[in-house]
């Protein structure tokens, strides 16, 4: 059952500091890779177990690893909640329930869990989080009916976690009512969701890498499509990310998503239509081919290189060649052991900074130049919006690549939509 579709305006979290070193911690922990880059957070092999130690070698369980900050003395401790950027930049209202509960939720396409603050919590976790957090109520909901024997449970590179129950209940977006939709409900979370803005977390990636036990459950658009809630030729959702910039009249600093249809109203302001590449959903992401790039009209060439779309990301990771070819193009950028990133001077003229551009399957589409920077970081600097992939086998474009671009997320036809907002700008087909 289903109402007129239509945007879910984004909410911008008033409270969000943006933070370069901690928003990397943030993604080390997300992708579990390891860093080729000086700092303090590393991938490091995990203490053997005093059992373990007693077994040959060659009966030993592989090396696990885990992330760990390391001190200026050498010494590795825990990474703290303090150490990361576990705050939301921007969320999104959603209806959950029969009288609708609204929680504000936090959109990633990066992963596929629909998780709640919930009244399954203990008290101390609840009167820690303050009246910062809605906290959805199962018994006051007549449509929620629980999942017996399933649970989740979500773990993080730093060890910490976030799990509980699950349930079924109606999900509204965007118009769009999905029936009998898995949600699932805190009833442990780490400390570091504690002070975080928004209410819980919508996975928009596939269902395959759902964490629900003993067996995944479908993401809401997945549902969507089964339910019949959409067109056949409309089973997707896009994504339109907004800067908030006072001097952008195009912009408005609008940002929203919409299911089951694209807005034709930004492809009459782009003056342009998507231009399609297909996905691989292999590993669950929303992943396709990214071969090259362009630095100031010159092509790059990445033969073989993908690309992952995250809504859930701030940052835009790329491989360490990429990264050391833009900076070198900026006037006294460099690298910044302590900050773990790359840095450039925070008064740097546009007119200084280079062009730069990453493929969507055959065509180029440019990255904002305003979005170059990401965060001051003392000194005059401010930290890359633009960093290293460390070992990660592709790459991870997060709101830095988003906001230059309207994006449509085609799951029925297992592809990728992309069209260029930047003014000015035109999509350039590579050579």
């Amino acid at each position: 059952m289903s109402g007129e579709k239509k945007r879910i305006n984004v909410i911008p979290n008033p409270n969000y500091q943006k933070a370069g070193l901690q928003s990397y911690a943030t993604l080390l922990n997300k992708y579990n890779f390891a860093p080729t880059t000086e700092g303090p957070f590393q991938l490091l092999d995990k203490k053997l177990k005093p059992l373990q130690k007693l077994l040959p070698k060659n009966k030993r369980k592989p090396p696990q690893q885990q992330l760990k900050r390391v001190e200026e003395d050498g010494r590795a401790g825990n990474v703290k909640a303090e150490d990361q950027q576990n705050d939301a930049m921007y969320l999104c209202p959603v209806e959950i329930g029969t009288p609708p509960q609204v929680l504000t939720l936090h959109f990633d396409t990066g992963s596929s869990d629909l998780w709640l603050w919930s009244t399954a919590l203990d008290s101390k976790t609840k009167k820690d989080g303050g009246t910062g957090h809605k906290i959805f109520d199962p018994s006051k909901s007549s449509t929620f009916n629980k999942m017996a024997g399933s649970s989740w449970r979500i773990k993080y590179g730093d060890g910490s976690t976030a799990s509980g129950t699950v349930g079924k209940d109606n999900v509204t977006l965007g118009g769009l009512c999905v029936e009998n939709q898995a949600i699932e409900l805190a009833s442990k979370l780490s400390p570091q969701f504690i002070n975080s803005a928004g209410d819980g977390l919508l996975g928009l990636a596939f269902g395959k890498i759902n964490t629900v036990k003993p067996k995944p459950v479908a993401t809401p658009v997945e549902n969507m499509i089964t339910q019949s809630d959409i067109a056949p030729e409309a089973e997707l959702f896009t994504c339109y990310l907004g800067s908030w910039r006072d001097n952008d009249e195009a912009d408005k600093g609008e940002s929203f998503y919409t299911f089951g249809y694209i807005d034709d109203e930004v492809l009459e302001r782009c003056k342009a239509q998507p231009h399609y590449v297909p996905i691989d959903s292999s590993n669950g992401f929303w992943q396709f081919e990214s071969a090259s790039a362009t630095l100031n009209g010159k092509t790059l060439d990445r033969s073989g290189n993908t690309a992952i779309a995250d809504t859930g990301t701030s940052l835009c990771l790329l491989d360490d060649a990429i990264c050391t070819a833009f900076y070198a193009a900026i006037p006294g950028a460099k690298f910044d052991a302590k900050q773990q990133g790359w840095v450039f001077p925070v008064d740097t003229h546009e007119d200084k900074l280079p062009t730069f551009s990453l493929s969507v399957g055959g065509r180029q589409f440019v990255i904002q130049k305003e979005d170059y920077g990401f965060a001051r970081c003392g000194g005059g600097m401010q930290y890359g919006g633009i960093q290293s992939r460390g070992k990660s086998s592709f790459d991870v474009l997060g709101d830095t690549w988003l906001k230059a671009v309207y994006v449509i997320f085609d799951l029925g036809k297992k592809r990728l939509g992309v069209v260029q907002r930047v003014e000015g700008k035109q999509n350039l087909s590579v050579q």
